[in-house]
């Protein structure tokens, strides 16, 4: 039964149980989940919390290339929230348009602050601030949570996730290492089955997926016994930050990664070969489709 975890004591306490340990990222790497909350639910909110009606088609268009599309896929909403409107006020169509576009100071700082990047924790950097935009952020993450909870259901994992954790299972602890709110966490994985699978389930509440890495596996596993999956830079950078390996899941070919974890790259895992350049490979595919400059640029 995976533990829910909901502080840093539990990931402290965690001892292994196999000789291997492996993180996996959820949204986009377990789940085609991305395309649906940003577009459906995230986009949507946004527009309506920061008034940018009139601007809507670019909010779209800034929005998903920041966090479906590139370099900064899958980050933490309230850095992405920032960097979204930043460069939103960019645009060329904004700036046509004459577009005054919020600065969002009060978000901004509460990223820089070093608190805990999750609701909770934005209520209790505003004890002590009060900036309008943080407030109003507020309302933006309670609307995007509400509309994730009755628009998101009934997701199932890619095919070869399940097959791939059964492969691992006899020699690697298994972690959901998310950004992902834990009710929501628990929910998707428990419909899909796949809750018993892993023996940590962390989200956003706990810190983040280098936090996560660090605390459940530096000093417990050897470094290249350790292996993070995911589907954006984060989820490397994290794994490379706490001496780990990384399984990229590549945005649009989902499947195919996934297939090519389980035809080969788990083996090479558990052999010792995936270090070096098997890894080296993969990360140069993953980087090529993730790119920093927005194609209203070039």
């Amino acid at each position: 039964m995976a533990v829910i975890v909901t502080n840093k004591h539990e990931m402290i306490d965690f001892k292994p149980k196999k000789e291997f340990f492996v993180g996996i990222d959820s949204d986009g790497c377990v789940f085609d989940a991305m395309e649906i909350k940003h577009k459906e639910c995230f986009i949507p909110n946004t527009v309506n919390a920061w008034h940018l009606q009139t601007i809507s088609r670019y909010a779209r268009e800034v929005h998903e290339f920041v966090n479906l599309y590139s370099k900064w896929r899958g980050l933490n909403r309230w850095r992405n929230i920032v960097r979204t409107m930043d460069m939103l006020r960019e645009h060329p169509g904004v700036k046509r348009a004459g577009f005054e576009v919020m600065r969002l100071e009060g978000i901004r700082g509460f990223v820089e602050s070093g608190a805990k990047l999750s609701d909770a924790g934005l209520y209790s950097y505003m004890r002590n601030h009060h900036e309008p935009d943080l407030q109003i952020g507020v309302q933006w993450s309670s609307d995007v949570n509400s509309s994730i909870e009755r628009i998101v259901h009934g997701m199932m994992p890619f095919a070869p996730v399940k097959p791939s954790f059964q492969a691992l299972l006899p020699d690697a602890d298994l972690a959901c290492v998310s950004a992902t709110r834990n009710v929501d966490l628990a929910r998707e994985w428990t419909y899909a089955g796949i809750l018993d699978d892993v023996e940590l389930l962390c989200g956003q509440e706990v810190g983040t997926k280098e936090q996560i890495l660090d605390l459940t596996t530096v000093g417990k596993y050897p470094k290249d016994h350790v292996l993070m999956m995911g589907d954006a830079p984060g989820d490397m950078a994290a794994a490379h930050a706490t001496g780990a390996l990384f399984f990229p899941i590549n945005p649009g070919y989902e499947e195919e990664s996934w297939e090519r974890f389980y035809s080969e790259g788990y083996k090479k895992f558990l052999e010792g070969t995936f270090a070096g350049e098997y890894e080296a490979k993969l990360i140069s595919e993953f980087e090529s489709l993730l790119p920093e400059v927005p194609p209203w640029q070039k």
